[in-house]
């Protein structure tokens, strides 16, 4: 949670973005505001490296030791003095072994070679491993190494060659994947510094809506926003506070808004942000907060409120989206997402955008941005290809489910003619 009074003014960031109006709003610009006005958490917690998974890391981690920490052999082999190879094959005296774990604690003279293990530390004396399988008619006693199999210094890693100490091993921001962890592991590092886990409650508005298991009179639908909701902030690492469903009625919506803002980091309401005369949302939070409405040149996805709410000295970054299943999830994806990584303290990557072939025409008016769901498969050429699920509603969250990537035509973009390439964002994968 944040302290109440301690945020800029969010008319003081929307007026510093180029052609602000809030009433017609191109994408770019609204994540430009949204980027600009949020602040990370600041609350750190200690955890054992396997508990860190997916979290975000506080600090620098530092290499307390170097990675090779000796120089060692990177192949099964024979290591040798590369000033003994010539232009014809050469016969070198096998003193010895070594193995990882156990040094070969002599020297490696003229004339002589030692076989030696992956891993292994390299002799003193020696600076090229010959592999096993390039040498000839070796034995106990002896090798011949062939000449131009190798050249001086191959097959031999440096110490710190990894990794030298003193360097940066894992940078703050970062979220913590399963590689991360076994690099920590080999730093001799148990536990690490992370980012608190985001608190961010959500619920649905609207007096048609009805939880699971109650039953659906004529005219109400099943509230299906809070389960979207919950998978996408649960994949990204969030902690979650479903707060179910509130009607639009000012003092149960007054209530909701309040204990968000007491408990969470961020609130994520669905509906209740369109003009409406039974949408008391926009009063509410309008009353509570900094808030800006605006009206977003994209599609699916229009209205949408954005900015900061306070109760009780406490406040949270609130994310008003639509009411639509296919909008909410859209205005999540493009807005809220990379929000709540910054909140969190990680430094997020914008969407990758992947080239593919439209494989039929798609209808597009130039001056807003548009998000098809769309199927990518293989063209017969072997390029990517997409076609749309069909009907775009924004109501129809079959076709999100059908889908594995959104097809994004951008502002200035205009009809798409079959074959033209077209930028989309995978599913698979997305945070």
């Amino acid at each position: 949670m944040f302290e109440s009074g301690n945020h800029p003014s969010l008319d003081a960031v929307a007026s510093c973005v180029s052609g602000y109006d809030p009433n017609a709003l191109p994408v770019a610009s609204a994540q430009e505001v949204i980027q600009s006005f949020i602040r990370p958490i600041a609350a750190v917690e200690k955890l054992a490296i396997r508990a860190a998974l997916g979290r975000v890391l506080a600090q620098d981690i530092i290499s307390p030791i170097n990675v090779p920490a000796h120089d060692n052999s990177a192949m099964d082999g024979f290591a040798l003095r590369g000033g003994d190879l010539g232009a014809d094959p050469v016969r070198l005296r096998v003193v010895g072994t070594a193995f990882a774990g156990r040094a070969y604690a002599g020297e490696v003279g003229r004339g002589e070679c030692l076989r030696i293990m992956t891993g292994a530390v390299m002799p003193a004396g020696c600076d090229t491993v010959v592999p096993q399988e390039f040498t000839r008619d070796a034995d106990e006693q002896a090798v011949t190494i062939p000449p131009g199999v190798v050249r001086t210094g191959d097959n031999r890693r440096f110490a710190g060659e990894d990794l030298a100490a003193g360097q940066p091993a894992v940078v703050r921001g970062r979220i913590l994947r399963p590689a991360d962890l076994g690099l920590l592991a080999s730093l001799g590092i148990a536990e690490v510094p992370v980012q608190r886990r985001l608190r961010v409650a959500f619920f649905s508005t609207g007096d048609e809506l009805r939880s699971l298991g109650e039953t659906l009179d004529e005219g109400c639908v099943y509230d299906s926003n809070r389960y979207t909701l919950y998978g996408m902030l649960r994949r990204l690492g969030c902690e979650v506070i479903d707060m179910g469903v509130v009607r639009d009625e000012p003092a149960a919506l007054e209530a909701a808004f309040r204990s968000a803002a007491e408990n969470a980091d961020a609130i994520i309401t669905s509906g209740g942000v369109s003009v409406g005369a039974a949408d008391y949302t926009r009063d509410m939070m309008a009353k509570l907060g900094d808030v800006c409405f605006w009206t977003i040149g994209m599609r699916p996805g229009r209205p949408m409120a954005f900015g900061h709410i306070s109760s009780g000295g406490r406040g949270a970054y609130l994310f008003g989206l639509p009411g639509n299943p296919v909008a909410v999830m859209v205005t999540f994806y493009f807005f809220a997402r990379d929000a709540l990584l910054h909140m969190m303290g990680a430094n997020p990557d914008p969407l990758p955008l992947m080239p593919a072939v439209s494989e039929a025409p798609i209808r597009k008016k130039p001056g807003r941005t548009e998000y098809q769901r769309g199927i990518l498969g293989m063209a017969a050429d072997g390029r990517r290809s997409v076609r749309i699920t069909g009907s775009q509603g924004s109501g129809i969250l079959r076709s999100m489910s059908e889908a594995n990537c959104m097809v994004v035509l951008h502002h200035h973009q205009g009809n798409v003619a079959a074959g033209d390439v077209v930028d989309v964002v995978l599913f698979d994968g997305l945070t």
